[in-house]
């Protein structure tokens, strides 16, 4: 049911014009670049498109955007998270999933509840969702980690298909894969750590800094996953730098300069969030110059 999900989605970023309004052209084009990059499926909405700052109606324009230009080329995963949970449900069941996959839902974030709160939101999501989901746990971001424990139970639920891990913990990763139940996924959610979490048994990536570098992060993974991990570890090690960089300065900014180098989309974000350095932005520049 899940199996799609393996290999390499991106988390797509959301082009801005100066004036702040989607650029759909941008859109357009980062869409046209992944699916022709070789990547296995996109995700909408996720924290990387700053879904935070978009309204419902820019969402509800938004996904009907990026739905259009893929043309069911790929499988399309959509973000569908916060710390309310019964908004969560509203907007479930509000919003039109007809052409969508599966649901990706982070950990609630700022209100922090602890490990059973946790799993009853996720309970209340597994109870109410037309489709798949796939859990998302980034404390970095939201101030609450899901234990190992907390997510193998979740992992009993019928729509619970797998996690999007970035725990920055490897051990933590490690008990999910040594424990889970057949045919859960785990997925990094961490671009430098996926090929390591691949060579473990995980399934693969929700990248950010592939869909800047869509060919060679979906190969790189593909070796993995077929075990030729020294082939893919070449790979990993000259991308390794601008995985540094796209986050040096903060997500998304660091992949949308990556972008407005490749000509893809300009980098404008909305505030809170800036765009990076001159300084990070030479530095990108002159990586892809090399490459």
């Amino acid at each position: 049911m899940s199996g799609f999900l393996r290999g390499t989605g991106v988390a797509l970023a959301t082009p801005f014009n100066s004036d702040g309004s989607i650029d759909y052209d941008g859109v357009t084009k980062l869409v046209d670049f992944c699916v022709g990059g070789g990547v296995e499926y996109l995700v909408a909405l996720g924290t990387t498109a700053e879904s935070v700052t978009l309204s419902k109606e820019e969402k509800k324009s938004l996904i009907q955007h990026i739905v259009q230009v893929n043309d069911k080329r790929l499988p399309l995963v959509i973000g569908i998270g916060g710390n309310n949970t019964a908004a969560i449900l509203q907007e479930i069941k509000d919003t039109n999933l007809s052409d969508f996959d599966a649901i990706l839902s982070v950990v609630p974030m700022y209100n922090r509840p602890n490990q059973e709160g946790v799993y009853q939101h996720y309970k209340a999501i597994n109870d109410n969702t037309p489709l798949p989901v796939l859990l998302y746990n980034v404390p970095s971001r939201t101030g609450t980690n899901m234990t190992a424990e907390t997510t193998l139970r979740l992992a009993q639920l019928d729509n619970i298909v797998g996690i999007k891990e970035a725990v920055g913990d490897f051990t933590q990763v490690l008990k999910v894969l040594k424990d889970r139940p057949k045919d859960f996924l785990v997925i990094s959610g961490d671009d430098a750590l996926a090929l390591p979490a691949v060579a473990a048994g995980g399934d693969g990536v929700i990248s950010v800094v592939g869909q800047g570098f869509p060919k060679e992060f979906s190969e790189m993974i593909r070796l993995g996953l077929a075990g030729e991990t020294s082939k893919a570890f070449q790979i990993l090690y000259k991308l390794l730098p601008v995985m540094d960089y796209a986050f040096a300065e903060g997500n998304p900014a660091g992949i949308k300069n990556v972008l407005k180098a490749k000509g893809i989309c300009n980098d404008n974000l909305r505030l809170p969030l800036v765009p990076v350095s001159d300084e990070l932005a030479k530095k990108i520049k002159d990586f892809i110059k090399k490459k």
